[in-house]
């Protein structure tokens, strides 16, 4: 993204507020200034804002216009001195078409796949036929020994509230929160602590039970089946998908046939990426 240049800055700061006067119609091509036969236009300008940091581009318009006409005169008249273009800019500028033409395309290529239809059928192949899953909704206290653990197990028979334990004895992030980690799917957790949670009834309290995180206490508060979600809850996850899914069949598709010939040059090896002097003037 580029960055203001200090004439940018002098002209913000000199509150060069006044804006052009509209007696035409304007399009992207209308031309706002001339310098040495070089045309700046409106459509310069605007891709010239599209550019600034986002703490700029929320000043004023009347505040913006004349500034961002200021340094688009600016660089044409310090571009105009340099008579022969150095070979690391043309090959910048290649770079950047080759990147903005391809953004191009992919825009189009997604926006014409990506259809209601296209996510309906998205949606009904990934979760028409899938089995509701079950649930789990656990708390546990973290400590770092067995021992401890031990204790606390021992308290808690002895009717001491788990919450207010987790609260005071836990060292994991849950602790605040009386030890209380939500609901989660199978594969979620960590192995050994996953099969403990299989292991318990609802309400009831697990023996120790050891990851590399250190010693967990568990108690299983509920369980649920939990059936396919909702289109909408998904959709952000499927256009997703369905995008990534578009793009590449698209580009296998354009590659497969395209005339594309790898060159084996002799003596070219990966260290020539970091050779600049190849494209010093």
């Amino acid at each position: 993204m580029s960055k203001f240049t200090n004439i940018f800055f002098g002209a913000l700061l000199a509150g060069t507020l006044a804006m052009p006067l509209a007696a035409q119609e304007v399009d992207a091509d209308t031309v706002v200034a001339t310098v040495n036969g070089t045309d700046i236009t409106v459509g310069h300008l605007i891709l010239l804002r599209e550019t600034l940091p986002a703490q700029y581009q929320s000043l004023p318009d009347d505040v913006l216009y004349d500034a961002i006409l200021d340094q688009a005169i600016q660089q044409t008249v310090l571009a105009q001195t340099v008579k022969e273009t150095p070979r690391a800019v043309e090959l910048k500028l290649e770079n950047e078409r080759r990147a903005l033409l391809a953004g191009e395309a992919i825009g189009r290529v997604v926006a014409e796949g990506l259809t209601e239809e296209g996510i309906q059928a998205a949606y009904d192949e990934k979760y028409a036929n899938a089995e509701p899953a079950r649930e789990y909704n656990a708390s546990h206290i973290l400590v770092e020994t067995r021992e401890e653990a031990e204790d606390l197990i021992a308290q808690l028979e002895g009717g001491a509230d788990f919450a207010e334990l987790a609260k005071e004895k836990s060292t994991g992030p849950s602790g605040p929160n009386g030890g209380s980690l939500g609901w989660f799917g199978a594969g979620m957790m960590v192995k050994p602590f996953e099969d403990a949670v299989l292991a318990l009834e609802e309400g009831q309290i697990s023996q120790p039970v050891e990851t590399q995180f250190g010693w967990h206490v568990i108690k299983l508060n509920e369980t649920r089946l939990k059936g396919a979600p909702e289109l909408d809850e998904v959709r952000a996850e499927l256009i997703d998908e369905l995008q990534k899914s578009i793009l590449e069949t698209e580009l296998k598709k354009l590659t497969e046939t395209a005339d594309v010939e790898r060159k084996d040059v002799p003596g070219l090896s990966p260290e020539v990426l970091r050779d600049f002097s190849l494209i010093e003037n």
